[in-house]
């Protein structure tokens, strides 16, 4: 997977288009998620196309998520948050703050509020799950 910083370098580059392009080719190249992981269980809630996300397990004390979306372009999204937390140590991903992480692609302004309003969610979701495994007790 690609880092946030290689995607950013790209996108920002880009015109409006060309980001839509962009963010349906990252949710492409998302790992795929099995069919029977896409449960009410996974399922995140406040999004308003349906989008799934599982903790999957990873290599010690990393994060390591499956995650879709039936909405091209929020799966994009889930790429992009999936960049900044995959692979990283779970006491890390606690204590970050992924909203600023995002912050640069600025996607409220890029995209409309409807694809961008379950990402507190996601975000809040992969936090706790970092907090679990990390052994913390942090809120998102």
């Amino acid at each position: 997977m690609r880092t946030l910083n290689d995607i950013f370098e790209e996108y920002d580059f880009l015109d409006a288009d060309e980001r839509y392009r962009l963010l349906i080719e990252l949710g492409r190249a998302l790992e795929p998620m099995p069919d029977a992981l896409k449960t009410d269980a996974t399922l995140v809630r406040g999004c308003s196309a349906s989008v799934w996300v599982y903790p999957a397990p990873g290599e010690a004390g990393r994060l390591h998520f499956l995650a879709d979306s039936n909405a091209a372009i929020t799966k994009g999204i889930i790429a992009l948050v999936l960049a900044a937390v995959q692979g990283q140590p779970a006491a890390d991903v606690a204590g970050m703050d992924i909203a600023a992480a995002l912050a640069p692609f600025d996607l409220k302004n890029q995209l409309s509020s409807n694809r961008t309003q379950g990402v507190p969610n996601m975000i809040a979701l992969i936090r706790q799950h970092a907090a679990r495994i990390a052994g913390l007790d942090v809120q998102a």
